[in-house]
């Protein structure tokens, strides 16, 4: 069981990823399955019409898969790199108020990292983060291609 909790989560935030913070950007729910993340539209993140700039709706949707990825690589207890080789972006309203971004990618995460260590080889593992409003709406979606390989030592 790793060490990974919401407010060491957004602690993290300060210290690694001081943009996301700065902007509103918290993480709200971590399980072994899921990442929640919100961002309220403030004048330090909106765009000029007047709604989260797609900016940081980028950096919410990430924190997602990348929390999820940290979080089952140090369940691993193995040495593990993690990089988004690719990433897009669909835009379907614009995001006013509260957005809460969730990816459920947590078991193609953790099969993902069982064929690195089995193989040594590269793995490659595609996540998306949907942001919605606080009607439910969905305002953007995102997919990140992450790669994992176990460090060979």
């Amino acid at each position: 069981m790793s060490n990974f909790t919401v407010k060491k989560m957004n602690k993290f935030l300060i210290f690694k990823l001081p943009a996301a913070y700065f902007t509103g950007v918290r993480v709200s729910k971590l399980t072994e399955n899921e990442v929640e993340v919100t961002v309220k539209h403030r004048w330090i993140n909106q765009n000029p019409f007047k709604s989260i700039y797609w900016a940081i709706q980028g950096m919410a949707s990430e924190l997602t898969t990348g929390v999820l990825v940290m979080k089952h690589i140090s369940d691993s207890g193995k040495k593990i790199s993690m990089l988004v080789t690719r990433q897009t972006g669909d835009f379907y309203k614009k995001a006013t108020g509260k957005i809460t971004f969730s990816c459920k990618g947590g078991n193609e995460i953790k099969n993902a990292i069982n064929r690195t260590i089995d193989t040594k080889e590269g793995q490659t593992v595609v996540l998306t983060s949907k942001g919605f409003n606080e009607q439910g709406i969905e305002v953007s979606s995102f997919t990140y291609q992450w790669s994992i390989k176990v460090k060979v030592k």
